[in-house]
């Protein structure tokens, strides 16, 4: 029996063995983009927002008037429609 024909053997013995594990997902090695996650950051931001609305319409009104609720007032009053009408510039080359 050759080494290749032994080795061979071996890896076939070995798979037998081995859980099966489900396969990895590649992660993408190009990072995003500014522009990209600008666009992501700003739509977090109005996801929070909203979450906040909510949040602040929930208690009773004794617990809206003390420093929680005056934060979470500060929140809801954010105008975030200036922010998310901003495109950031490409790059150098790509205007």
């Amino acid at each position: 029996m050759t080494g290749a024909e032994r080795q061979a053997r071996y890896r076939q013995r070995q798979t037998g063995n081995r859980p099966t594990l489900p396969p990895r997902r590649l992660q993408s090695t190009r990072a995003s983009s500014r522009p990209q996650r600008w666009r992501a950051a700003v739509a977090e931001l109005v996801a929070l927002r909203a979450e906040y609305e909510a949040w602040l319409e929930a208690p009773p009104e004794a617990l809206r008037e003390g420093a929680t609720g005056d934060a979470l007032q500060a929140i809801v009053d954010l105008d975030l429609d200036e922010i998310s009408a901003i495109e950031p510039p490409r790059g150098f080359g790509r205007d």
